[in-house]
């Protein structure tokens, strides 16, 4: 058993099941059932999945382990960059998941983290050991693990105070006309198709900065940095201001040129204290040959 709790402040109005989607990571129905169960409360109340949240609400709810979500270690190849006793940070390729979940088991980012390394953090349970933050399936790049579970505490707190930072490069549909800018809306789930993101008034502050690192005749490449940690955030963000990711098929144009397996979006640097020593650390990545073989070949 679970406990995740949350302090609400930055949030015009919700849900308590569309926040807790969310935030979790999980479907709605899924989180319905649980808040429907008996497992949420609301500044210490016993609430329902409709409860409707306010900012200075405090957002508690029990998960239970899953025991059909399969977290064995299984012996499958994994990029780490770095480790120590504390930390690994890793190289994860387009295609894996980061962690088991609905429609998703045995073939993650987590079971490959418990064959290789000895020690990941317990604080997000049996089914996310280690998992600080994410990045998605067919998103490549870097993301950092804890270890133990005080890395993981300073981990999380560098992200939730805007000290951690990562930067992605992505090849954007069409060209942009300015050079940098930064991109501040609200995102929340879609109530077309809960699967998805979108902006949206009743959402949570969600903010992107951008730079061009080069136009080509129908595409761009930039540089983003997050300011905020939400669900799909660059993804929707692209969208957002008319040039979606390349390869993107969820957020982007429906029929594609390239014969990709996902967006063309790679998480090359991560920044952050290192929780032990108190150093500013940072690590980049290159970009994958399928995102380099599609730069080669455009004008």
């Amino acid at each position: 058993m679970q406990i995740k709790k949350f302090q609400i402040n930055d949030l015009e109005s919700s849900r308590a099941d569309v926040y807790l989607a969310d935030q979790l990571g999980f479907t709605r129905s899924h989180v319905k059932k649980l808040c429907d169960d008996g497992h949420l409360l609301v500044n210490d109340k016993l609430a329902k999945s409709n409860k409707m949240l306010k900012n200075g609400d405090v957002v508690q709810i029990t998960l239970p382990e899953n025991k059909n979500l399969d977290t064995e270690p299984k012996d499958i190849p994994l990029n780490i960059v770095y480790q120590d006793q504390d930390i690994a940070v890793i190289d994860k390729p387009q295609g894996m998941t980061v962690h088991a979940g609905s429609g998703t088991n045995g073939d993650t980012l987590v079971n490959a983290l418990l064959y290789h390394l000895d020690n990941l953090s317990g604080i997000n349970g049996v089914i996310r050991p280690g998992i600080v933050h994410r990045i998605d399936k067919n998103t490549s790049g870097l993301l950092v693990v804890a270890k133990n579970d005080n890395a993981h505490l300073s981990l999380a707190k560098q992200l939730e105070d805007k000290t951690c930072h990562r930067s992605y490069l992505a090849l954007l549909e069409g060209v942009l006309k300015t050079d940098s800018g930064t991109i501040n809306t609200f995102i929340a789930r879609s109530d077309k198709d809960r699967t998805k993101m979108a902006v949206a008034s009743n959402g949570r502050t969600a903010i992107t900065e951008y730079k061009v690192i080069k136009r080509f005749a129908s595409y761009t490449l930039c540089e983003f940095n997050l300011k905020t940690g939400r669900t799909h955030q660059i993804r929707v963000h692209s969208k957002h201001i008319g040039h979606p990711i390349v390869g993107d098929k969820e957020y982007g144009y429906k029929n594609q040129k390239f014969n990709l397996n996902g967006q063309l979006l790679h998480a090359y640097k991560l920044e952050f204290v290192h929780p032990t020593s108190g150093e500013k650390v940072s690590f980049t990545s290159q970009i994958p040959d399928y995102f380099n073989r599609i730069l080669k070949g455009l004008k």
